[in-house]
């Protein structure tokens, strides 16, 4: 049976695909800070280390709302609210080394995940269970 204030499947599909994306660059990301560590001098290695790990674990978050959107309490918040706070900082800091681009990959990533929450209606998963199960896909 269709319930019908969920998602299109089609706007499911394309918030799935976004998270997705997210996902992936940020596995892309922790390539890149593994290579880092090995680079760094030995005062910035756990610093490095303790960052790159980290994206593994912003990986699996978007994984998650990639996989079951409308069944995560509290994932989206998370993200959207780490990821703004970093976009906002490095914006504040916009003249300190990596500040642009911290800038400007992070605030595409709090898009991308905006417009995800919109399209999957990710907001339904803090509905009482069994209410937010249906998948348009």
């Amino acid at each position: 049976m269709a319930n019908a204030d969920a998602p299109s499947a089609l706007a499911d599909r394309i918030g799935r695909v976004l998270l997705a994306l997210c996902s992936i660059a940020t596995v892309a990301a922790f390539a890149g800070g593994i290579k880092l560590i090995t680079e760094v001098s030995d005062e910035r290695v756990l610093t490095e280390a303790w960052r790159a790990f980290a994206y593994i674990v912003f990986a699996g978050m978007w994984a998650m709302l990639a996989v079951a959107p409308r069944a995560q309490r509290g994932v989206w918040e998370l993200l959207l609210i780490q990821k703004t706070a970093i976009t906002v900082f490095a914006l504040v800091f916009f003249d300190l080394p990596d500040a642009k681009q911290t800038f400007f990959v992070d605030a595409s990533l709090v898009v991308a995940t905006v417009i995800a929450l919109v399209l999957c209606r990710g907001w339904y998963g803090w509905r009482a269970a069994g209410q937010n199960r249906r998948s348009a896909v």
